[in-house]
């Protein structure tokens, strides 16, 4: 089934199943509309409906019984607005695809994700995040939404419009998302360096020590394998004993195992924002590919403390581990960020692709988790009960109104939502 009018195109080409394949769309039907109107009569018309972006979330917050909508084929947009430091682009349009036209034009973004396969609207929509501690996830540049609510009107909204904090991490409940604005920074440079074997003491000056940085672990041995920095290009490199490590002589994957030739260049060669921030090539799998992942956000304070927690069931943990990613993201005002009002410490796990195995380690990992009232990747895998979960968020009941005010019959509502936002 497609979109009625005559800018309809096929459905064959929407996604059915997300990009870890562990969740197959439930959808009665599939679209891909190549106009706004299109777009706007489809919504208007059906009684359960969600777009679906890159598909990289990895539990079934995008999936519906009802009509799912990929907007890849609406017209492309990337509109700098020069005055104003801020671009305007099409929501499903991928940050990798967004961050070659910027840096064209003089222009980056502050911060991506590991990822740039993601698109702007999904990233957005659940807080995805890169690593800095001076650095917001990729929902706080948002400076504008534009959006087709649940009757099919056209809505656009900014800084200035009330609720509009609640609006931007969205989860995609409150409609779909056609353009974003963002806030653009001059663009720069960087070089990245790998080092390794990082004494676990050390791993807070480590994550502040330049403009991004990743640290990755396994839980096989209290020591952290790796420290991925992302430094500006005109800063000299770490020194050689730099934190009591020592430089790879080779660029790395952090997946053992996994080509390095995914990843983006190391070895402090230097090369633009774009090319750098992400950990992964645009034109290469990201990632191992076949994985879960589950994320959780405490305080940036209680990182040493809530590290030291998990070493309890490390034995639980490293088994069903490709590798485990530790970030910082600085504090916002989103009602739904996992860093609302809160600098936060990121611990990151890429599972292997075995639901049955993992679900009971990510019930024990939030256990260990729980004195740290952590915030789970709204995308992601994990097991924490709404009551606990709606606690950890202060704005949770005024998202909750603001879902019944825009969308009172529930049309954008999915299992995951039905489950944390109740009618």
């Amino acid at each position: 089934m497609t979109a009625q009018g005559p800018h309809a195109a096929s459905a064959t080409d929407v996604p059915r199943r997300n990009w870890a394949g562990n969740v197959r769309y439930a959808a009665k039907a599939f679209h891909r509309p190549t106009s706004v109107d299109d777009l706007r009569r489809l919504v208007a018309g059906s009684n359960r409906i969600r777009a679906v972006g890159s598909g990289h979330s990895f539990n079934s917050l995008g999936d519906t019984d009802g009509d799912l909508v990929s907007l890849a084929g609406l017209p492309p947009v990337v509109e700098v607005d020069h005055e104003r430091g801020q671009v305007t682009v099409s929501g499903a349009m991928r940050y990798g695809d967004l961050a070659r036209q910027l840096h064209t034009q003089g222009y980056a973004l502050a911060n991506l994700a590991s990822l740039p396969h993601i698109s702007v609207a999904g990233a957005v929509a659940t807080a995805t995040h890169g690593s800095g501690p001076s650095h917001g996830n990729l929902a706080s540049a948002v400076a504008g939404l534009e959006l087709v609510t649940a009757d099919g009107d056209l809505l656009r909204v900014d800084r200035d419009t009330d609720r509009f904090a609640g609006m931007v991490v969205g989860l995609g409940a409150l409609g779909l998302v056609t353009r974003v604005t963002l806030d653009v920074v001059p663009t720069f440079a960087l070089r990245q360096y790998v080092r390794l074997d990082l004494d676990r003491a050390a791993l807070d000056e480590a994550l502040g020590s330049a403009y991004s940085v990743s640290v990755f672990t396994d839980f096989r041995t209290p020591r952290l394998r790796e420290v991925w920095r992302k430094q500006l290009a005109d800063q000299p490199p770490p020194p050689v004993d730099w934190l009591g490590t020592t430089a790879a002589d080779q660029p790395r994957h952090p997946v053992l195992g996994m080509p390095a030739e995914n990843c983006t260049p190391q070895l402090g060669e230097p090369g633009p924002w774009h090319e750098r921030l992400p950990h992964f090539k645009l034109g290469f799998t990201p990632s191992s590919g076949d994985e879960l992942q589950s994320e959780y956000h405490v305080a940036r304070a209680a990182a040493a403390d809530a590290l030291a927690a998990l070493d309890d069931v490390a034995e639980l943990i490293a088994p069903v581990l490709l590798v485990s990613e530790l970030r910082t993201v600085a504090a916002d005002e989103l009602w739904l960020s996992p860093n609302y009002r809160r600098d936060s410490f990121v611990l990151h796990f890429t599972w292997i692709d075995d639901t049955a195995a993992v679900l009971p380690v990510v019930a024990a990992v939030e256990e260990r988790l729980t004195p740290f009232a952590p915030r789970p990747h709204w995308g992601k895998v994990f097991v924490t009960d709404p009551a606990e979960l709606a606690a950890h968020y202060p704005r949770h009941a005024d998202f909750a109104t603001l879902l019944t005010d825009l969308d009172p019959k529930a049309k954008f509502h999915t299992a995951p939502l039905d489950h944390h936002f109740p009618r």
